[in-house]
């Protein structure tokens, strides 16, 4: 059981009351303090915040409390006390960790809730698998959200073989069993509501219809009214000025998505300038993570985000409320979380002035200080993890026998090839002609190619497709993942086919991960027996075990991260993919075989 579970508001009232009017004394006392509103958008002090129940009674100028009154204080020395992060948009699984695991990492960053699309995990277990992430949630000591992921799989089976299918019926069952189930997640497959897709409005519908608001997915500013008018009402995804100015427009909510700049996850300081370039307001606009492996978690959290919105322009009240109260209002929460008003939960946490964490308090009680995790909080992640039942290790089931590279030509044919750039997120779709030869050896090095396949893993055939990459500057040695977006499928890249085997088979052992290989060695893993997405171990272990693995990643001379390597196959982004069905051009929706045959006569 959560230790920091915090009484109901409507069972508390009479004592916050007391509290607040001096008639009883609090728990405890936060002074010295000034505090940062993210109502009025100001920072005021010195001052005490007192904490009744795991809830915030009053703030008071400093030294109201009396020192004898029995609460318990502690000096702030004159920093800045703020309420709790909210990240409204993240995948939990993109941390490779745990939910328990993953709150370790939140409460260091400051951030307090989160608002989570775990829709990589229903991809391979279905309902299922979201219903475990939710208890593994119910688990963590951390205010953890779900919004229903909304397109399992990303499309149809023509295109790509999934795990699950998340159905209208489903999801409806999920929102009507879970009161964590807040939101639908985000509507991936964009092209097909602003089509009317049938599947896709049922979907909808099933959101709609239970008061639930729905999260978006969207590229290009021609899709922005159709998508608007389906009942979409947030998007991350807005990548530049002109498109977020769009969909505020179209009544929308932007979530600024920030990330290392090297990532595809870093589109907050061109679309910020709808702000501070056209004069938008900041009032619907949040900022959030989306995306990060558990070494960029320690990083690059919320926290990060919020000061790169406060290097763009934006004054640190402003960023600091666009990363708590703003999406806590987005999702109808701000009674509760994202500020320091009277009845709120005491999720607190305590700044220098460039708004770097140093404390946090989650329901009141202190779990970091100096920037180190506390004895209480240390207890809770020992003993309370949520354990996934055993079905949850036992989701990779390739076939023996497979092979990762394609037949080499007879002829002068046209090779379809995938070409990588960052940040990562659009493929490019390159054809080239490839003359007669011995081996692909010489084909490889002229056009700087390397092999890519991507391998069924859910027990459904085992089918297997083979592509190329251009630009993605492997050299030697081979890279492979169980987590290929969004089926979640293993994708693997090489120069040979004795490497690539050796990655994939590390990948199986461990019945999913990540692998680095070079002459047959593994270089780097990560392992990930949950559903093939997951560590079952604490934060810092599966952080260190990620930093090696991209130091080796790196030494092989990849040009995208990994995670940007996972998105290959994700067949809703344009403009190529590669999935276990075979190359998709996006959003055409069109397989194109790898080769094609030429006349001889055609030129070079």
């Amino acid at each position: 059981m959560n230790r920091f579970s915090v009484a109901p508001l409507h069972s508390i009232t009479r004592r916050l009351a007391d509290v607040a009017s001096g008639r009883q004394a609090p728990d405890c006392v936060i002074t010295g303090v000034r505090t940062l509103s993210t109502y009025s958008e100001r920072i005021t002090g010195p001052r005490e915040l007192w904490i009744a129940g795991g809830r915030i009674a009053a703030v008071r100028p400093a030294g109201m409390c009396r020192r004898d009154s029995g609460a318990t204080f502690f000096d702030g020395a004159g920093a800045i006390l703020a309420p709790g992060l909210v990240d409204p948009h993240l995948h939990i699984e993109s941390s490779m960790m745990t939910a328990c695991a993953y709150a370790e990492a939140a409460l260091l960053n400051g951030t307090t809730t989160i608002f989570c699309d775990s829709h990589e995990i229903g991809n391979v277990c279905d309902r299922q698998g979201i219903e475990w992430m939710l208890d593994d949630a119910r688990a963590a000591p951390l205010n953890i959200f779900l919004t229903v992921p909304s397109t399992v799989p990303a499309t149809s089976a023509e295109f790509e073989t999934a795990g699950g299918d998340l159905t209208a019926e489903k999801i409806g069952a999920i929102f009507d069993a879970w009161p964590e189930a807040v939101g639908l997640g985000e509507k991936m497959d964009f092209v097909q509501v602003c089509e009317g897709d049938e599947r896709s409005h049922a979907i909808l519908a099933a959101a709609l219809r239970r008061g639930r608001p729905v999260s978006g997915h969207i590229y290009g500013r021609e899709f922005v009214a159709a998508y608007a008018a389906s009942g979409v009402t947030d998007t991350h995804e807005a990548i530049d000025r002109d498109i977020a100015d769009d969909l505020l427009d179209a009544g929308l909510w932007i979530f600024l998505r920030g990330g290392p700049p090297t990532t595809p996850w870093h589109s907050l300081p061109e679309a910020i300038r709808a702000i501070t370039e056209l004069g938008a307001s900041h009032k619907r606009i949040c900022v959030c993570t989306d995306d990060r492996d558990a070494d960029d978690l320690f990083l690059f959290g919320q926290d990060w985000v919020v000061r790169q919105a406060a290097r763009a322009g934006m004054t640190r009240e402003q960023a600091w409320s666009m990363g708590s109260l703003h999406p806590a209002t987005r999702y109808a929460m701000d009674g509760e979380i994202g500020g320091l008003g009277g009845g709120r939960r005491a999720d607190l946490v305590l700044l220098d002035d460039d708004l770097r964490p140093h404390a946090t308090w989650y329901g009141g009680a202190l779990v970091v200080r100096d920037r180190r995790i506390t004895p209480v909080l240390e207890a809770q992640l020992a003993a309370s993890r949520y354990r996934y039942p055993p079905a949850a290790y036992r989701t990779v089931h390739v076939p023996d026998t497979v092979q990762l590279t394609p037949p080499l030509p007879a002829g002068r044919v046209r090779a379809h090839a995938i070409r990588t750039a960052l940040s990562g997120i659009i493929l490019y779709h390159e054809t080239i002609l490839l003359d007669a030869a011995n081996d692909w050896t010489a084909h490889l090095e002229r056009h700087g190619l390397c092999f890519v396949a991507v391998i069924e893993r859910h027990g459904q055939g085992g089918t297997v497709a083979h592509g190329l990459l251009k630009d993605f500057g492997l050299t030697a040695g081979a890279v492979a993942s169980s987590v290929g977006h969004d089926a979640h499928n293993i994708i693997v890249a090489g120069r040979s086919e004795a490497d690539m085997q050796a990655a994939l088979a590390e990948v199986k052992r461990h019945q999913g991960g990540v692998a680095v290989v070079r002459d047959g060695a593994v270089l780097a893993s990560v392992p990930l027996p949950v559903a093939g997405l997951l560590s079952d171990r604490r934060a810092p272990e599966v952080a260190a075990q990620t930093a090696a693995l991209k130091l080796a990643w790196r030494t092989l001379g990849c040009t995208l991260p990994f995670m940007g390597f996972n998105l290959i196959p994700l067949s809703v982004i344009p403009e190529i993919r590669l999935t276990d069905k075979g190359m998709v051009t996006v959003p055409q929706m069109k397989v194109v075989p790898l080769t094609e045959a030429v006349n001889a006569s055609e030129g070079g």
